[in-house]
């Protein structure tokens, strides 16, 4: 009979504040135990899922001749409704480009600890380097590294937790960024044009200071992917969110018909989501998709996740043409959904089922 592997260790909560899943790693050994998830089958469930078809959406078709349009739009609005996620090519940018921003991703995660320490997040405020903001003693944390910096408005961001190095560490993220707005502008449009509204149905909801936030992640080899998951289930608290992953490895999952579903890595393609505040304003035809991170034994991961949101100040609710008799209003006006968002996060709850009726 092969020998048991040894349990998870125990740790305490100053001690998990002050390491990093990669000083974690280095200091070799099991996941500590509030990193583990403990179920009737003994652990993460459905590790080995199939790979099942994204929708791939040629953002390109969106804008160019009617009948090209009209293809896509469908195409669109099936996989929003029915996956809530799509797999994006054709975007705008250079495949050199997306390197680049993979490349400064990896220097900063690459950098000695004490230099990332000069960006690290303060108590109970996601800027800055990281990992879970804990809430309670209970909380089972995600097995991850991350550095968050609030991108737009402009006269928000807060450069102290910007990297200096690095150099161009900056530059990429303000081109990266740039290019990702002008997107979600198509997108939103997109969304309208295939419910038949009209255009700025979405965008008009965004407000002039919507808000966009920036997450670089590192997920370290874990010596227990039955045990530990990168990303616990979820689903996100923006409108729009966009994810570069790794160039290489797999990890990131989308629930999907009670089973969860692989997602592939398409090289230079963007994985675009919606979110919770999305599915509002659709009354619920557009579906904010529930996925988690699977961690990996040998390899580490890294992946880039923009979050585009709503003006805090400006509240969102459906779309009045998409509210009738034969589907009534699904959910509350909000605003500020943000504040809330993550504490349900971190409980694993859906901040969602508190804005419907």
């Amino acid at each position: 009979m092969a020998e048991s592997p040894p349990p998870p260790n125990k740790a305490t909560k100053e001690e998990l504040l002050s390491k990093s899943v990669q000083e974690l790693v280095i200091n070799g050994g099991q996941p500590p135990d509030n990193y583990v998830y403990k179920n009737s089958t003994g652990g993460v469930p459905d590790v080995h899922t199939p790979l099942n078809e994204i929708p791939v959406i040629d953002l390109g078709n969106l804008k160019s001749s009617a009948t090209t349009v009209e293809e896509e739009l469908e195409k669109l609005r099936s996989a929003l409704s029915s996956w809530g996620c799509f797999q994006a090519i054709n975007h705008g940018m250079t495949s050199s480009f997306l390197d680049k921003v993979h490349e400064v991703t990896m220097q900063f995660f690459s950098l000695p600890m004490d230099e990332k320490l000069k960006y690290s997040r303060e108590a109970n405020n996601i800027e800055g380097y990281g990992n879970d903001i804990i809430f309670s003693d209970h909380q089972i944390l995600d097995w991850t590294d991350r550095l968050i910096l609030k991108v737009s408005p402009e006269d928000q961001r807060k450069f102290t937790f910007w990297p200096n190095n690095p150099t161009d560490f900056r530059d990429i993220l303000l081109k990266y960024t740039m290019e990702l707005s002008l997107i979600t502008e198509v997108i939103l449009k997109a969304m309208a044009k295939s419910l038949n509204l009209e255009d700025n149905c979405f965008l008009g909801q965004m407000g002039e200071r919507s808000t966009m936030f920036t997450r670089f992640n590192i997920y370290p080899p874990c010596p227990r992917p039955d045990l530990v998951l990168g990303l616990k289930p979820h689903a996100d608290g923006s409108a729009i969110t966009f994810v570069l992953q790794d160039r290489e490895v797999e990890g990131l999952q989308f629930l999907k018909d009670n089973q969860w579903i692989r997602v592939p890595v398409i090289p230079q393609a963007l994985l675009i989501n919606i979110g919770d505040q999305a599915e509002i304003m659709s009354n619920g035809i557009f579906k904010s998709p529930v996925h988690r991170v699977v961690t990996n034994s040998e390899r580490e991961r890294i992946s880039v996740a923009v979050f585009c949101s709503p003006d805090s100040d400006i509240e969102i609710e459906p779309i009045g043409k998409l509210v009738n008799d034969s589907r009534p209003r699904l959910y509350k006006k909000v605003k500020n959904y943000a504040d809330t968002y993550f504490q349900y996060y971190q409980q694993g709850k859906r901040a969602i089922d508190a804005v419907r009726y």
